[in-house]
């Protein structure tokens, strides 16, 4: 009876022990006692673990008794027991000496090594004459060992693949699939059938733990890696855009104040161009109406006061519609000679993915960043960061004096892997930071084409990290390359957020717009947190509508809140906006009635009979925290005294109503806009005005 006493204890105090749930760090180095990021850490017999950290560091919760596997490609996997008191693990990893001859492994370094993972890979190169009886996956049968395709019942088109040994654990687990270095999502799977089998070059299969150890806990059921001859197959058109819902006429009476951010993003229009150049249709929340007003330079004169700004107003007819009346409000930031601005502190975050080797992606890249660095002077400083599947440093601070060593790092960089995004911009804000000048301009400019796929990836997580890193005064500029996947909608939060501004590039000529000819406003903030609230006299107004900056409006009591974010004025930048308004005494069909209000009585001041509306500015100084406050006063004599770039604006937003298809907009005729533009598009020395000319004759043929 004791020695069965004596066992029920020691098997209680067993189970305990083994049901002790322990928080565990550490860091993985290599022999050299270097961080080795991207490791594997997966508790044995399950599919539970972690991944290192680009300091080697990391961190997971496992129980006493559990043995730890640390893998990673060109080492060897170390088996480690945890006990009780095994709450920090330091795993030192040795190089493989016979395993590695043939995988490629992209990341954050700057060349490739091209190795193999014995027995964990089957290759097979499908032969043009075996393609050409191929018609979908099921061609690939009996040509990769271990791979299983079976028809599906006819009901479906798709065919199941399965990897040996893994088809086992359960029928609704899948391997992950790799096309071209993308991973695919799990609603992209179905997709894979329509590959045309004759753009398949060679298909590889990853089993067992090898496949994680290459592409994480994803590839945990194995990994099919498909490579086409073009090598930059896209599964699908996943281009994403923020919603847009088009704003409405307001009645002065009801609501007498308009509150927005500015907004100096551009890409919308070069992002349109492309769309209408390459015949595609422009998905509607594509067209930012105010992003394609202010593409285009106006003549406004420059600020002669102290703030870094100047105001100008006018108002006219509209001209797509009779029954009201168009107001023009644009701003000058103060041009600062290239000479003057401050030493600069600028990290290249450049996505290196799988997504960006298409030609207009990373090759266009880094002809476009070679405009900039010919601009950097000897007091600047570049660092260059890449990111894949992992993040890392490629260039370290370097001075613009060395102009051949920054181009020969950007030429250095290659394709290939998933997208961490998050852990790139987290590795660049710490670099920023760590060589921050002060007084300086200190700036982290992203190159992706926003397809972040491993990490962090809705816009809200991006936004969270964004807003907590521009507590360090290091500003965010974000460019935009590539189509197909292209995500506007996160690198417009990313931007906005990061006290910064938003780029698309879709050809040289662009690269050279924005980092070129306008390299100090796209690189240097003169005005931060800029407000615009507009008051418009119920006397003489109606109602009116905001045109366009539908995704930049506040509300009335932030215009007052210094702690409400906004946008960005850089040096030169113009910022244009539009409103249209319903005067007095017209009738609208826009404009529904309301009900008489009770207990409200609203009377109209008699003094202020020739205003139409008063325009209130608030901005901070790029490093300081208190908003300044200034007015400017519209009055009905500047009435039809417009100028051409008034009549310019008016045709792009016409335009831009018309690809959107607003409700708002009587004329529908695109000859009459183009007639618009083209009488006023004088002082075009770029020639962007005559372009925008051709484009709407393009999109008139299609």
């Amino acid at each position: 009876m004791k020695l069965l006493g004596y066992m029920g204890m020691f098997f209680l105090v067993l189970g305990n022990l083994y049901a002790q749930q322990i928080k565990i760090t550490g860091k993985v180095t290599d022999e050299q006692n270097l961080p080795l990021p991207g490791v594997n850490i997966i508790i044995k017999g399950t599919t539970s673990g972690a991944q290192t950290d680009f300091d080697g560091l990391y961190t997971l919760v496992a129980k006493a008794g559990d043995i730890l596997m640390f893998s990673y490609v060109g080492f060897e996997t170390k088996e480690v027991q945890v006990s009780s008191n095994s709450s920090l693990i330091n795993v030192n990893l040795k190089a493989s000496s016979s395993a590695l001859e043939e995988v490629v492994i992209t990341g954050y370094a700057t060349t490739r090594s091209r190795r193999v993972v014995k027995h964990s890979i089957a290759s097979s190169t499908i032969s043009k004459r075996k393609r050409r009886k191929s018609k979908n996956q099921t061609g690939l049968r009996g040509h990769v060992a271990g791979v299983h395709i079976s028809k599906a019942p006819k009901l479906s088109s798709t065919n199941a693949i399965k990897i040996r040994g893994i088809s086992a654990i359960s029928k609704a687990e899948q391997p992950l699939y790799i096309i071209d270095g993308v991973p695919l999502d799990g609603k992209d799977i179905n997709r894979i059938r329509g590959i045309d089998p004759a753009k398949i070059s060679k298909v590889e299969v990853l089993k067992n733990a090898n496949a994680s150890a290459l592409y994480g806990a994803k590839a945990k059921n194995g990994c099919v890696i498909i490579t086409t001859h073009s090598g930059n197959y896209n599964v699908d058109n996943h281009e994403s855009y923020k919603e847009i819902v088009e704003n409405d006429f307001k009645q002065v009476q009801i609501a007498p104040l308009s509150t927005f951010s500015i907004d100096v993003d551009k890409a919308s229009y070069s992002n349109v161009r492309r769309m209408i150049n390459n015949g595609n249709k422009i998905p509607s929340d594509a067209i930012k109406i105010e992003e394609m007003i202010n593409y285009f330079d106006y003549s406004y004169d420059q600020p002669l006061e102290e703030h870094p700004f100047a105001i100008h107003t006018e108002y006219a007819s509209t001209p797509w519609n009779k029954d009201t009346q168009l107001v023009k409000i644009g701003l000058k930031g103060k041009e600062i000679p290239q000479k003057d601005i401050p030493a600069s502190n600028l990290v290249f975050l450049i996505d290196v993915s799988g997504s960006m080797s298409d030609a207009n992606k990373l090759p266009l890249l880094k002809k476009a960043f070679t405009l900039l660095v010919q601009q950097l002077r000897e007091k600047d400083k570049v660092s260059i960061v890449v990111y894949a599947g992992a993040a890392g440093v490629v260039l370290k601070p370097t001075s613009g004096a060395y102009k051949n060593k920054i181009n020969q790092a950007l030429q250095s960089l290659s394709a290939g892997g998933s997208t961490a995004g998050g852990e790139g911009l987290k590795l660049a804000y710490k670099l920023a930071s760590r060589n921050f000048i002060k007084n300086g301009n200190n700036r982290v400019i992203l190159a992706t084409d926003g397809d972040f796929n491993v990490g962090m990836r809705s816009d809200k997580d991006m936004k969270n990290l964004i807003q907590e890193k521009r507590k360090s005064n290091v500003f965010l500029t974000c460019l935009g390359f590539g189509m197909g996947n292209y995500k506007d909608s996160t690198l417009e939060t990313l931007a906005h957020t990061g006290n910064g501004n938003h780029a698309y590039i879709d050809t040289m000529q662009e690269a050279q717009k924005i980092l070129g000819k306008e390299f100090g406003g796209t690189l240097y903030t003169i005005a931060k947190d800029v407000k615009i609230q507009v008051e418009f006299n119920p006397s003489i107004v109606k109602a009116y509508r905001l045109i366009g900056y539908e995704n930049r409006l506040l509300n009335d009591e932030d215009f007052a809140d210094d702690t409400k974010d906004a946008g960005e004025l850089g040096s030169g930048h113009t910022v244009t906006a539009l409103y249209e308004i319903v005067p007095i005494g017209s009738k609208s069909s826009y404009v529904k009635e309301v009900s008489n209000l009770k207990y409200t009585n609203a009377s109209l001041d008699k003094n202020y009979t020739n205003e139409l509306l008063t325009v209130k500015f608030r901005y901070k100084k790029p490093k300081e925290e208190k908003s300044i406050k200034i007015e400017h006063t519209l009055t009905t004599s500047k009435f039809d005294k417009v100028s051409q770039d008034f009549n310019f604006a008016a045709s792009v937003a016409w335009f831009g109503m018309k690809l959107r298809n607003s409700k708002y907009i009587k004329n529908q005729n695109l000859e009459d806009i183009i007639t618009l533009a083209n009488k006023n598009k004088d002082k075009d020395n770029q020639g962007y005005k005559s372009e925008f000319v051709r484009l709407m004759r393009s999109y008139q043929d299609l």
